[in-house]
């Protein structure tokens, strides 16, 4: 495994009772890029996320993070380690405000994981750094406001926030600009480029703007395996990636 690389698979495949979801795939990720894992639906790019971070356990394969295997670690251990993933379904408490949100992602942090009855100067002690995070996804002015109201965008860059509270040193960002008007694709794209700057991040994404102005690299899975990998502009003039991706109409 090569310094700069942060994030290598080999043979990675996952079997659901005789379906191949994910197969043999060798994905190498560089230390400090964006790299882009995209496909049509059913490619497997979730499955390969979930594999990742063991919310699933692969069937063969191995996973190296930082030049270590975690294959079969916990998922808990994995984000220790530094490998943090947010969701395709924005995993925040509705209930609570944007402030009460990330202060419990960094008790998460300090082993004092959704400890609700710790004293209240406790966790003030812990809202300096959250009001940094909320200030630097962009949602200053909103510390107050419950999660629930924030429109679908700004609650997408809480749940940034909560994954920056973890201090990770890669991100695995599954479809963040799924279902987003324009604005709120070009505000997400803008936070991911500016997070990205002293980290590693790894995302699903349909929207191929974003992909085309963020990602250094991009690799293209088809049916669980690898289709193609490069840059955007060898990616996009791949027959095969066209056949397969671009020319299905997903976008």
């Amino acid at each position: 495994m090569a310094d700069d690389t942060i994030l290598e698979t080999r043979g990675l495949t996952k079997e659901f009772k005789g379906f191949v979801a994910v197969n043999g795939v060798a994905l190498s990720v560089k230390r400090g890029t964006i790299h882009a894992l995209i496909g049509p639906n059913g490619a497997g790019k979730t499955t390969c996320f979930n594999l990742l971070t063991h919310f699933l356990t692969p069937t063969r394969g191995q996973i190296f993070f930082n030049g270590q295997e975690i294959t079969g670690s916990r998922p808990s251990t994995i984000a220790r380690r530094g490998l943090v993933r947010s969701f395709q379904i924005s995993a925040v408490f509705p209930h609570l405000t944007v402030l009460e949100n990330v202060r419990i992602a960094l008790q998460r942090k300090t082993g004092h994981s959704y400890d609700f009855w710790r004293a209240e100067r406790t966790l003030t002690a812990l809202n300096a750094r959250a009001l940094e995070l909320i200030d630097a996804v962009g949602l200053n002015g909103f510390s107050a406001t419950p999660a629930v109201e924030l429109a679908y965008g700004r609650k997408r860059a809480l749940e940034i926030a909560t994954t920056l509270a973890l201090d990770p040193e890669m991100m695995l960002l599954d479809e963040p600009t799924a279902g987003m008007t324009h604005s709120d694709v070009d505000r997400i794209a803008a936070l991911i480029k500016k997070v990205a700057a002293n980290r590693t991040v790894l995302m699903v994404e349909h929207n191929l703007s974003v992909v085309s102005t963020l990602s250094d690299h991009i690799t293209v899975l088809a049916r669980g395996e690898i289709l193609a990998q490069g840059d955007y502009a060898a990616v996009s003039k791949n027959a095969d990636v066209i056949q397969a991706y671009l020319g299905a109409g997903h976008a």
